[in-house]
């Protein structure tokens, strides 16, 4: 059960930045296309997430701070606050953090596509750590497959806030232990 629990959690923090792909939406007038507003920084607080596979179904509140194009960082606090886990990611890695086992994983984007379906990327995840899913920016559903098992992801976001500071600094990892990413996967 514990092992179990494990790895949703590991699935919790790589689903909530999973998404489907979208494209920047545009803006049209009669004449000329316009860009939505870019942001530099965005901070959404207390985002409620979750996850439900075959067997089993996680909530919790969700921290995503988001760097535009640089890095996210995704805290997953189910009980009181607490930080249970973090996924930092970056354009080319994820680092997910088991903070009540003390212990960590880093991945590729290869790594996790092998598995899951849909394929994840850098700028899939920042959309949805930005609330800008062709959903809208108050509710996201979202389907996965993880080997055979269909993966739920929800999230019902709260009001974003835009160029605002964001604390994006790696975890320091120096009092954690390196677990295989295959370990967590399986």
């Amino acid at each position: 059960m514990c092992y179990r629990l494990r790895v949703i959690g590991f699935l919790f923090c790589a689903l909530v930045l999973v998404g489907c792909g979208a494209k920047k939406r545009a803006i049209s007038d009669q004449s000329s296309v316009v860009s939505e507003p870019t942001w530099h920084t965005c901070l959404i607080q207390g985002a409620s997430a979750t996850v439900s596979t075959n067997e089993d179904r996680l909530s919790a509140s969700v921290t995503m701070q988001t760097v535009r194009d640089s890095m996210l960082v995704i805290s997953v606090m189910p009980l009181l606050g607490m930080e249970m886990m973090r996924l930092e990611a970056t354009p080319t890695e994820l680092i997910a953090i088991d903070k009540i086992h003390g212990r960590y994983a880093k991945a590729t984007y290869a790594d996790l596509n092998r598995q899951l379906t849909p394929s994840l990327n850098f700028d899939i995840l920042q959309q949805i750590c930005a609330a800008e899913l062709p959903t809208g920016s108050e509710r996201a559903r979202l389907l996965y497959s993880f080997g055979n098992e269909t993966i739920e992801l929800v999230i019902d976001y709260p009001p974003r806030r835009l160029d605002v500071p964001v604390r994006v600094k790696n975890q320091p990892l120096k009092n954690y232990t390196e677990v295989d990413i295959s370990r967590w996967l399986k």
